[in-house]
């Protein structure tokens, strides 16, 4: 008896905290900006959006990896506070107000190519 009830909440923990778990996404996309300042600005606007796990923009390639939590947020979100941040992402422009205090290195051709993981890196 004693082994079926310490079964029983074995199956009862796991059960819990799988259903607790994170549903984990991770994705990919284009952000325009030109340098090491930019990066700071861009992973700290994503990070800040609740649910993202991590964000790492990539200078020479013009993209960001993200980790998020869907049941908290989704890509949508994430580029619009990257955007409100003053930067542009392959589906929202940059805030004009936003762009426009960003420091002079920062201020980025908006003709610039994103998501450049395809090319090899010069």
């Amino acid at each position: 008896m004693k082994k079926t009830i310490l079964s029983f909440a074995f199956m009862m923990a796991v059960g819990m905290a799988t259903s607790f778990a994170q549903e984990v996404t991770n994705t990919t996309f284009g952000v325009r900006g030109n340098c090491g300042m930019c990066k700071g600005t861009i992973e700290k606007a994503a990070n800040s959006v609740d649910g993202v796990t991590k964000a790492v923009w990539d200078v020479s390639k013009k993209k960001i990896d993200v980790s998020f939590d869907a049941s908290k947020t989704n890509i949508a979100a994430i580029q619009k506070v990257i955007s409100a941040s003053g930067y542009d992402t392959e589906k929202t422009e940059a805030d004009e107000a936003a762009y426009n205090n960003l420091h002079g290195c920062c201020q980025y051709d908006p003709k610039m190519e994103m998501n450049q993981s395809d090319k090899a890196e010069k």
